[in-house]
Order: structure tokens, then C-alpha cells, then sequence
């Protein structure tokens, strides 16, 4: 039987997240240099949740905020990607990989006063089969059955070995709730982490309270803010004119040349899973035709997008899997830019002159990246209506659940999120059995086998050009230099608040 503590994890993860922008603001003074400063911080962020809830609402921008913060899992990632305790002091798996037994904290408490107990837990991982409505919700289903042996023992066991299940549970599915903490999710979170929900302000600002009696190890700052900005420019302007302090989702790289030549300022430069996605809606009949969808990635000149999009940043990878998953490969060579093999592949497929519909959210990357797509398209023989959808709520209503579109740009920041992205059930209504066959076969297989079947699976996505990677979002933070705590890479679908110090 192996045994998983502190010393000892079971293995490397790794995981999506588009970061937060963060910023501090003193009560009286700019720059964060009073003892206020430190008392309170104010982080701003590019798209404001439409709800609190995960459970019921999809989206990165939820558990970018709580999760960690104001919810906890049994077990989570740290800075390199290993599964470590948190919840969970320690668990252990049964030689089949079926059951896996965990010790708990026994001086955990939900912000309601109620202490975190293996009942709690019993409850949260059956809620996800039972209440939660998103699309993630289907990794709970290999759970067969979870009971408390203890106040302080949880066991789960799987209807079948499965090598993502454990990482699964260090994202949102993962999260912990009390029975008696469920009723006003989307407005009032309960959870057992180092900040507590205090007030939403609508269209403006999220803000966390300190956790004082928090059971781990207390966080530097009393308050957090988490202000909303839809304009880049103000961002910027914001952190120009001492207003705050730390910017964390840098969405204009081309204006990173006022920060990087001030003394003021610290920037790092690190990488993220976020796949900025040209997604195809593959139940419309245009798609239905591979050499179409073939033709659209051989359309576009993926270096060029990123210098005039993105000042060159990010990286360019041609699927669905960042440098930082094992089972990573440089399949930008699959789908080279060919404007003669791509107009030969639409007059074979009859596409030629076929116009689509480019659906976008109004987020800074999609709305450059946008533009260069449909000029580039439209220089193939294509003809690309775009619009812009408010985001999140008009994109996800629109677009993530009715699948009213022909193609998208966002950028899926999900922890490992091939297979859910390229499903028929998902906004993408891709149905490959082959693709399936691999991800099946990499969930239940051993070590060796996760690895080559997971390559298997980038691969057949890129050569079946079930979409297009324009390319990865960089981790571009700017920063006040005595700002602590800042990841050089976000690699974790959460932005961890309780990192964050002054040195």
C-alpha cells in the first residue's frame, strides 16, 4: 500500500490557470509603504465572475478567486506541481488504486464556526454527483462510494484505477463545503481557508476578510480587494500613478517597456497552461469536413498572430497540451502556415467562400487576436462575420452553452483539460472515439502508459485539427519590488492570496 504525506506525494501535476492581476492600495499613501498598505490589499482582475458559485456556474474566474483562499481541498499543488496535504494530512492507496484512505486535520473550521469533519467531506465529493451542474463535474464519476470511518478519516473508493482522479481533486471539484454552509453559494461562500468572503460590490469589486481563526498558517494581509478592470490601459495607468501595485494578467505586453526601465518595478516572466484556443463548433456541417478545419489552421501564420496580438509573448505549442504537462510535445510542425495548401484544402472541401461566424468575448487578447484570425482567414477565400460577447455571462450563454458560433478565441486555463474541452457534450461538440480510446486508456493505465497515451491524444487532436492553438499565455506579472509571494509561473487553476507579503 503506498503512503502519501508531507515528505512523500504521489506525483508531479500540473495545472491551467490564467492569472489574476493583483494591486495593493493603502489607506493614505500610494505605493503600499504604510502600515495601512499592509493591512489591506486590492488585486484587480480582467473579468468579474457572474456568480460565486462553481458549482452551477463554468468559468476560470470563480475558482481563481476562492479557491485556496476562501475554499480548500484535501490535497493540493504546490509551486512545482506536486500533489501535497492540505485538508488531508496524509492518505494512502490501496495496491489495486481503487481506495484511498485519508487522515485529516482535526482543527479545521468553516468560516459558519463549524468544524471541517470526514462527514463534511462524505458530503462534498457526493454533492458533486448529485447538485453541481457544470461540465466538470463528470471527473467525480469514477467515485463509487466515500464514507467517514472517522471524524478524522475519509475513504474513497473508485469503481476503476484512475491516475487522474487524486489531481482532479486538487481543482474546484476538490473543494471542501460545509452541509450546513450550501444554501447562498453564489453570494456568500463558506469555506475553511486563510481569507473569508465579506461583500461583493457588483461590477466593481470582490473583498476578502482575513480568516483569524484560520487552523494553518495565517496570511500577511487583513483584506484583500479584488477590483475589476476591463480596460488595459487604465490597468496600467493604475499601477503608473501608485494606485496599485501589482499587475498579474499583463493584457497589453507591448506597453511592458514603461515598467521593465523603472526601478520601481519587479516584472517576471514565466509560463501558464492557458491555451489560447481558436475553437471550431464541430456540429455545424463546415466542420464536419476535416480538410476544412485543416485549411483554417494552415490559414494562419501563428508567429506573426503573436508578434502583432501579444508582443510576441507566450509560446507557440500546436495542441491542446502546455510544456508543463509529462506528456508535452512541440507539434507546431503538424499544421505549418501554407496559404496555397489551404486554399487547394477548402476548394476540396468545398468551403470555399464559406462565410463564419467569429464569436468573441470582450477580453483584450481575444479582441487583437480576433482581428488578425479573420484578416488572415479572409486572405484564404473565407468570409468572417465577427462580433464581440460580453464576457463571462453573454459568451458562456452564448457560446460556451448553446453553441451559437462557428469559431471563439478564449484561452482554457482548466488543469489538464484536454479530454474535457474536445467532448461532444462540450461547447466544442467534438466526438472522436479514437481520442477517447487514448484518454480512457491513459486514465486507467500505469505510469508508462498515462504518458504514451496522452501523447497519443495531444497528437490525434493537432493532425485531426479539432481546433487551432493560436498559442500559451505567458505569466507576465508587474510589480512593486517589495511585493512577496508573486508565482514565477501559474500553474494551478487558483491565484494563492495567502503567499502574498512585503519584504
Amino acid at each position: 500500500m503506498k503512503s502519501y504525506t508531507t515528505r512523500a506525494v504521489a506525483f508531479v501535476a500540473s495545472a491551467a490557470l490564467l492569472a489574476l492581476t493583483a494591486c495593493s492600495a493603502g489607506s493614505s499613501t500610494s505605493g503600499g509603504s504604510s502600515t495601512g498598505a499592509d493591512q489591506s490589499l486590492s488585486l484587480g482582475l480582467v473579468a468579474e465572475p457572474a456568480s460565486l458559485d462553481f458549482t452551477t456556474t463554468d468559468g476560470a474566474a470563480i475558482p481563481q478567486v476562492l479557491l485556496g483562499n476562501v475554499y480548500e481541498s484535501l490535497v493540493k499543488q504546490d509551486e512545482s506541481g506536486k500533489i501535497v496535504p492540505s485538508l488531508a494530512k496524509s492518505w494512502t492507496v490501496s495496491p489495486d488504486r481503487k481506495i484511498y484512505t485519508f487522515d485529516l486535520v482535526d482543527n479545521a473550521k468553516f468560516t459558519n464556526d463549524k468544524p471541517f469533519t470526514a462527514a463534511d467531506a462524505v458530503f462534498s465529493i457526493n454533492r458533486v454527483k448529485t447538485a453541481w451542474t457544470t461540465s466538470l463535474k463528470s471527473a467525480m464519476d469514477v467515485v463509487a462510494d466515500a464514507k467517514a470511518l472517522s471524524p478524522t478519516q475519509l475513504q474513497v473508493t473508485l469503481a476503476k484505477p484512475s491516475n487522474g482522479w487524486l489531481f482532479r481533486m486538487t481543482t474546484r471539484i476538490g473543494a471542501m463545503f460545509s452541509e450546513t454552509g450550501v444554501a447562498a453559494l453564489a453570494t456568500a461562500p463558506i469555506g475553511t481557508g486563510p481569507y473569508k468572503f465579506s461583500k461583493w460590490n457588483r461590477g466593481d469589486s470582490i473583498v476578502l476578510q482575513r480568516n483569524d481563526g484560520y487552523w494553518g498558517t495565517k496570511p500577511h494581509f487583513q483584506q484583500i480587494t479584488l477590483k475589476y478592470f476591463k480596460d488595459p490601459t487604465a490597468l496600467n495607468n493604475a499601477l503608473l500613478t501608485g494606485t496599485i501595485n501589482v499587475i498579474t494578467t499583463v493584457q497589453a505586453p507591448e506597453a511592458l517597456t514603461q515598467f521593465t526601465s523603472n526601478a520601481k518595478y519587479q516584472v517576471i516572466e514565466g509560463t501558464t497552461n492557458g491555451e489560447v484556443l481558436l475553437s471550431f463548433n464541430n456540429s455545424k456541417p463546415v466542420f464536419r469536413d476535416i480538410r476544412t478545419r485543416q485549411a483554417i489552421r494552415q490559414a494562419i501564420d501563428h508567429k506573426a498572430l503573436l508578434d502583432t496580438c501579444f508582443a510576441g509573448r507566450g509560446k507557440l505549442i500546436g495542441s491542446m497540451v502546455p510544456p508543463t504537462d509529462p506528456w508535452y510535445e512541440d507539434l507546431t510542425t503538424v499544421a505549418p502556415y501554407d496559404v496555397a495548401k489551404a486554399k487547394a484544402l477548402l476548394q476540396a472541401s468545398g468551403a470555399a467562400g464559406a462565410t463564419l461566424r467569429l464569436r468573441l468575448p470582450t477580453l483584450p487578447y481575444a479582441t487583437s487576436c480576433g482581428q488578425v484570425v479573420k484578416s488572415q482567414l479572409e486572405q484564404v477565400g473565407l468570409k468572417v462575420q465577427s462580433d464581440q460577447l460580453e464576457f463571462p455571462a453573454a459568451w458562456l450563454t452564448t457560446v460556451f452553452k448553446s453553441a451559437d458560433y462557428d469559431m471563439s478565441i478564449i484561452a482554457h486555463v482548466e488543469p489538464r483539460d484536454l479530454g474535457a474541452v474536445f467532448s461532444p457534450t462540450y461547447y466544442t461538440r467534438y466526438n472522436d472515439p479514437q481520442l477517447q480510446q487514448y484518454l480512457a486508456a491513459a486514465d486507467a493505465g500505469d505510469e508508462a502508459a498515462q504518458l504514451d497515451n496522452m501523447k497519443k491524444a495531444g497528437r490525434r487532436l493537432s493532425e485531426q485539427a479539432a481546433g487551432d492553438w493560436l498559442f500559451l499565455l505567458p505569466n507576465l506579472i508587474v510589480a512593486d519590488k517589495n511585493l512577496t509571494g508573486l508565482p514565477q509561473n501559474a500553474i494551478t487553476e487558483n491565484f494563492d492570496l495567502s503567499r502574498l507579503a512585503r519584504s
